[in-house]
């Protein structure tokens, strides 16, 4: 007795679509849930096990907060049980207002602007009519006429 074939072409056949698992590993710290009005970033509270209070200190200065363990139950964690930050390995989760980043970056980005100029102007200083120096920022490449072309 013959058997009989399905002859229905593959690409014409459907199948259930299975779920397929994709992997992801876990992150060494925990991403809190995002906050449009703030910026989180961990700070270093201890290096190579030694308590590292002056960059802590610093930090918070600069405007960056603690984020308590019990304001973010997501990142499924106790807090350090003196102060109830959220730390781990040496790292303590802060937070800062985005207005703050922002006026600090372009502070930054002002000192940054203002070294450059005085770089400039040293640079400039020694120009000499009778050689000019240039301080175009840009850099170019050529090569030779028969360079590579293989002829002679």
């Amino acid at each position: 007795m013959a058997e009989t074939q399905d002859r229905t072409q593959r690409d014409l056949k459907t199948r259930e679509k299975q779920v397929r698992y994709v992997y992801k590993p876990s992150s060494a710290l925990p991403d809190p849930t995002p906050d449009p009005d703030f910026e989180f970033r961990w700070i270093a509270t201890h290096i190579l096990g030694q308590s590292d209070p002056t960059n802590v200190s610093r930090k918070t200065r600069d405007g960056w907060v603690p984020v308590k363990a019990v304001d973010h139950p997501e990142l499924m964690m106790e807090g350090n049980a003196v102060t109830g930050n959220v730390e781990i390995g040496g790292l303590m989760l802060c937070k800062i207002h985005k207005g703050q980043l922002q006026a600090m970056a372009e502070y930054y980005a002002s000192q940054a602007q203002n070294q450059m100029d005085s770089v400039d102007n040293h640079f400039m200083r020694n120009n000499d009519p009778r050689m000019p120096l240039f301080s175009d920022r840009k850099s170019t490449t050529t090569r030779g006429a028969g360079f590579g072309s293989g002829s002679k």
